[in-house]
């Protein structure tokens, strides 16, 4: 019967008249989140366990915090902002087709992650050279583990930002590879985010 409307019509329509929702994935590989989760779990319970040794003594804790420098902080905190702003923008690059640009910024990024490691070997020189050591009080002793234990995290993710070079030096890239350049930026960006959280809670909270 003329003017009916069949299934297979339906069907046609839906298929060819209606363009299909994008694809949505989690960037990077499964392992690189696994691995970011499990990093994130660990510092939260080593935040929380320096907030309950604060509360207990909170004097002690605001006295030395005095002697922390903030600008070294702060300054830290604006590389590694702009380190992470590096990173989006060479994905996006990777993604449009301009591996050279990509390439560019992650060098860019790297640059700013070398200057946070050599900023914070001369803030621990200069505690060091004024006693300031691990085994002063509870503060320093929580002080130099977080920062030490990120410093670490920091120099990995410039490994995983030289493998992003690597990667971007290649003219197409496989689902594979796509994956290892999408979870070395997001484990960089996790750096920064772990480094946020410990400026405000060591450097800042009073």
């Amino acid at each position: 019967m003329r003017g009916a409307v069949t299934p297979s019509d339906i069907a046609s329509s839906t298929a060819h008249g209606r363009p299909s929702a994008p694809s949505r994935h989690l960037p990077g590989e499964e392992g690189v989140w696994v691995l970011i989760f499990g990093d994130m779990t660990v510092f939260a319970v080593l935040f929380g366990v320096y907030l309950y040794y604060r509360a207990g003594q909170p004097q002690l804790f605001e006295r030395s915090q005095s002697h922390l420098n903030q600008a070294f902080g702060a300054v830290n905190t604006l590389v590694l902002l702009t380190s992470s702003l590096l990173v989006v923008t060479a994905v996006r690059a990777v993604r449009a087709g301009a591996p050279r640009l990509a390439r560019r910024l992650v060098y860019g990024a790297m640059t700013c992650g070398a200057i946070f490691v050599v900023n914070k070997a001369i803030e621990y020189g200069q505690k060091i050279s004024h006693g300031l050591v691990p085994s002063s009080n509870q503060f320093f002793m929580y002080f130099y583990v977080m920062t030490g234990l990120h410093l670490l995290h920091v120099v990995l993710g410039m490994a995983l930002l030289g493998l992003m070079a690597h990667l971007t030096r290649r003219a197409t890239l496989t689902g594979r590879e796509q994956g290892y350049l999408e979870g070395a930026g997001c484990f960089w960006h996790m750096v920064d985010v772990l480094w946020i959280v410990i400026f405000a809670l060591v450097y800042l909270v009073k």
